[in-house]
């Protein structure tokens, strides 16, 4: 670490560190946000004049007409500085390996090969801060025969499987967020927070990798064993848990709620409370319910039927099963249970005023309170950032000396 002056707020685990941020879009901007909500500073840099791409990602965009702001770009670029500059001249360049001099951490997501072409090799950066520890985001892996494959969240859902077992059957669905791109995000910054504690033993930073079809399958879960160990091909099983039932969406007098039975014993009480004999032959193991989900949730919302949602939500609770509602998005920010837990934020943003943002979902127990950074307009920080530069030089890190 380097002794830096800290944004307003920086304080947490990675306070001190930094983290030049050269990616766009989703996937490694979630991962720079991740590092910044946990106290480093993060430097975006940004192509002059259009910026990351995620700028004009829209509708919705709010503020005024002559600097209206994408809710996308909002959503993943709190606690960050922007600072531009083309990294196709030289100047730019030569701006790039100043921060690169001074950097913990540089985070990019361009297709294979970029970076090298615009000088910046692995052993070119390593040169310049053999503490460096890289972070490179791509869609499907940067090598193999299709390294070199645009990436791009709703392909790689698609490609590596996840549609084919969301949604009903017949029908492939993509997750209702860019889940992708988000877990390619959170996975980098895993693998970058064990590269920068393997430094404190080493010295020497190393390159971590990880791509939008690696994160996929990362969370095939049972339904990668269900192949690679059973044989079996994974299918869409709806809003129904592929190996556990009772455990969906179910219809009550006055819509929905969901029920998780995750054991025997809960099948006992469960059973009583809508009026099934637990030992029913049809139903009496669970590999018997998975084997008869239909029927049994036609059994069930029979049952339900009968009732509205608060009515079973309140027999469930009492019986110790887990129960919920299906709540929309602005349900879910205006929930007392989420506002507790710290997932909302305020900021002042320079240009919309006071907001609030969806919140980072790590908290740390006897942790000094923190103000969050609104996400930076375009360039923001190019002099606070250059002037930074020019007073630290161009010195490597002690720490990193060697």
């Amino acid at each position: 670490m380097n002794g830096t002056e800290e944004m307003p707020g920086q304080v947490g685990p990675l306070a001190g560190y930094v983290v030049v941020d050269l990616s766009r879009a989703l996937a490694g901007p979630h991962a720079g946000m991740m590092l910044g909500d946990l106290g480093a500073r993060v430097i975006k840099v940004e192509a002059p004049e259009r910026g990351d791409e995620s700028r004009g990602w829209g509708p919705p965009f709010v503020g005024p007409d002559d600097h209206q702001v994408s809710t996308y770009y909002l959503s993943c670029n709190r606690n960050k500085e922007s600072v531009t500059a083309d990294l196709k001249s030289e100047e730019g360049r030569e701006f790039l390996t100043r921060l690169v001099r001074q950097a913990d951490v540089l985070v990019e997501n361009f297709r294979t090969g970029v970076l090298d072409r615009l000088g910046f090799t692995v052993e070119r950066l390593h040169e310049l801060n053999p503490g460096l520890v890289i972070l490179s985001v791509t869609g499907f892996g940067h090598d193999g025969p299709e390294g070199g494959r645009a990436g791009y969240d709703q392909i790689a859902q698609g490609e590596a499987g996840l549609m084919s077992i969301t949604g009903e059957p017949g029908s492939p669905t993509k997750v209702g967020v860019p889940i992708a791109d988000l877990l390619a995000g959170m996975y980098g910054a895993n693998g970058v927070l064990a590269a920068l504690l393997e430094r404190e033993r080493t010295g020497r930073g190393r390159v971590v990798r990880t791509s939008l079809l690696a994160s996929v399958v990362g969370v095939h879960a049972f339904q990668g064993t269900k192949w690679t160990v059973a044989g079996e091909i994974p299918a869409a099983t709806g809003n129904h848990h592929a190996s556990i039932a009772p455990y969906g969406l179910f219809r009550a007098a006055d819509g929905a709620l969901q029920v998780a039975v995750g054991s025997e014993t809960q099948w006992r009480s469960f059973a009583g409370i809508v009026g099934l004999d637990p030992d029913d032959a049809r139903f009496a193991t669970n590999a018997d319910r998975v084997s008869r989900r239909v029927e049994l949730v036609d059994e069930i919302e029979r049952a339900f039927s009968a009732g509205t949602r608060d009515h079973w939500l309140g027999l469930l609770e009492k019986a110790g099963i887990a129960s919920g509602k299906v709540r929309g998005i602005d349900e879910v920010y205006e929930w007392e249970q989420t506002r507790l837990q710290g997932l909302l934020v305020d900021v002042e943003h320079p240009v919309l005023g006071r907001m609030q943002l969806p919140g980072p979902p790590l908290r740390f127990d006897d942790a000094q309170p923190r103000t969050h950074v609104a996400p930076p307009l375009l360039g923001e920080h190019n002099e606070s950032v250059r002037a930074w530069l020019d007073g630290e030089g161009e010195g490597s890190h002690p720490e990193r000396a060697g």
